[in-house]
């Protein structure tokens, strides 16, 4: 490996920072004095950490850091090298470094970068300097947005459910704000909404707020158990049934076709209101039957395009059963959150209009599988839960690990993760953890991240804390 990681060596024992840190800083010092050049391939993770004699962690987050400073990038299948220098990349040497957290917390979707797609979504933007009467996107609008916005939702929405009328639909700001207004208007305080046991945390806190009792039901890998959500009809009489039944938050569990026409048959005989939160519908190839396809008459249907074009575009869409409750969901919406943003709203029609929201769609299912076959490739001995097409996995910790200390230890090695407790409705929490792999910015962070966890699995808690 030549005299490199000789003189590495030497500087991280001479230094006062964190290894990695050190490890970054030497990385940025021998580029600075020219002793690594542009293009210069940087010895592999394992032989480095060896050499070093630190743990593959250590010197995992070292080069990410080196990464996140711009001195470095790493190319799958090709190895580590030097970047040609760039001023902001020199203005990050000169600054010291800070402690960073690569954030697989979060459940975004992975970024598409095409320039395709770049170029539509700025198409989109610029037809902002069409409109006639800009002012007109500045006042309060009808509430549920206005026909055309609901026509284009509706023809979006028809790819999961045929011919839904846009009387039915109703334009909201994010899932979110859907789901606050159908638990206000389908149960009151110390009422009772079935959910799966381990489910979406968004709607633990939305229950907790309006003083609504949650009854974890609960679940396999083909959903919700219909025995379960039975007996709960027949001794709760619940107010409604909340379920993510596509590429389930957490578990990544799709309902099954069978475990669907179950659930619906019961919903029916006990006229128990179906919440169904679609949020991941659009990213399967070969999507399940909606909820609300099976049983209309009871089902409140509820997508946006958080997970299937950004998070930051805060725009959904909620299919009520019939234009009565299309009316008193549209007062409920009003009293929390006015209206959608009439901008938002004009941007998302636009994007569904010119095919923008069907081409991110089908990048972010892309880019979502490419980073699950890292995962398979990186996490060989893991046991974990995961859909080809979803972008977070479900990752069960093993003995003698614990899901906290799990956790704990993967933060203090700069990956972020959440633990099960985030998700348990009723009963003992999981030992696990999820990994979400869409906030990493490429598929090397991506790689880099995973394969710190895959380390982190195959240590033991008492040697991986390093505490004398």
């Amino acid at each position: 490996m030549g005299t490199t990681p000789n003189r590495w060596a030497a500087m991280i024992r001479a230094s006062t920072k964190p290894a990695y840190l050190a490890i970054a800083d030497a990385i940025a010092d021998d580029i600075a004095a020219g002793r690594l050049a542009a293009e210069q391939r940087l010895p592999p993770l394992r032989a480095l950490a060896k050499h070093l004699d630190l743990n593959f962690t250590t010197v995992s987050r070292g080069y990410a850091e080196a990464q996140r400073r711009k001195l470095i990038d790493s190319q799958a299948g090709r190895g580590t090298f030097v970047l040609p220098a760039t001023p902001a990349a020199s203005a990050v040497v000169r600054s010291p470094a800070a402690v960073g957290l690569i954030d697989m917390t979060m459940n975004m979707p992975p970024e598409p970068q095409a320039s395709a797609i770049h170029q539509m979504l700025r198409n989109g933007l610029g037809g902002l300097r069409e409109v006639p009467d800009l002012h007109a996107l500045l006042r309060y609008q009808e509430f549920g947005g206005g026909m055309c916005d609901r026509d284009a939702g509706a023809r979006w929405l028809g790819e999961r459910i045929p011919e839904v009328p846009s009387s039915r639909v109703l334009v909201v700001p994010g899932v979110q704000s859907a789901l606050l207004a159908l638990f206000s208007v389908l149960a009151r305080a110390g009422e009772t909404i079935c959910c799966e046991a381990v489910t979406y945390p968004g709607v633990k806190g939305l229950a907790a707020q309006l003083g609504i009792r949650l009854m974890g039901l609960p679940c396999d890998d083909q959903g919700i158990d219909p025995e379960a959500f039975g007996a709960a009809c027949a001794s709760l009489l619940p107010k409604a049934l909340y379920c993510n039944p596509t590429m389930l938050n957490p578990t990544t569990a799709t309902m099954s076709q069978a475990r669907r026409e179950a659930i619906v048959e019961i919903a029916r005989r006990y006229s128990v209101p179906i919440i169904e939160d679609d949020a991941y519908g659009f990213l399967p190839s070969a999507p399940p039957t909606p909820l609300a396809v099976l049983a209309p008459e009871l089902t409140f249907h509820v997508t946006g395009f958080a997970k299937c074009v950004g998070a930051g575009l805060r725009v959904g869409y909620l299919v009520a059963p019939n234009t009565r409750y299309t009316a008193r969901l549209s007062s409920s919406l009003r009293t929390s959150c006015v209206m959608a943003s009439p901008i938002t709203t004009f941007l998302a029609t636009q994007w569904i209009n010119d095919g923008t929201v069907k081409l991110a769609t089908d990048a972010i299912r892309e880019e979502s599988r490419a980073r699950q076959r890292i995962a398979t490739e990186v996490l060989r001995r893991a046991d974990y839960s995961a859909n080809p097409e979803a972008f977070h996995l479900w990752l069960r910790v093993p003995a003698p690990w614990n899901r906290i200390e799990f956790s704990t230890h993967l933060r203090s090695s700069g990956v972020g993760v959440v633990v099960s407790d985030a998700f348990t409705v009723t009963g003992p929490a999981p030992e696990a953890v999820r990994v979400c792999l869409g906030g990493v910015s490429t598929q090397q962070e991506c790689r880099q991240s995973l394969e710190i966890i895959e380390d982190a699995l195959e240590q033991l808690p008492e040697v991986a804390s390093g505490v004398m």
